[in-house]
């Protein structure tokens, strides 16, 4: 399993902008992540359908409000 580790919104902004990164709202409640979704987001369950075709590299970044 990977390292786990905080970064800044700045940081994660670059990695998303640039493609190197899937941001993922950590919310498992669908209504609750639609008011605070962030642009280039997804939710969990968008996450679970895309997993099995996810590069095993994939850098995801969590985040909740």
């Amino acid at each position: 399993m990977a390292d786990v580790s905080r970064i800044g919104v700045e940081e994660a902004r670059r990695k998303v902008a640039a493609g190197g990164a899937l941001l993922v709202c950590a919310y498992d409640d669908e209504e609750k992540c639609r008011k605070v979704s962030l642009d280039g987001s997804i939710n969990m369950t968008q996450l679970a359908a895309r997993a099995a075709t996810l590069p095993k590299d994939q850098e995801i970044i969590f985040y909740c409000a």
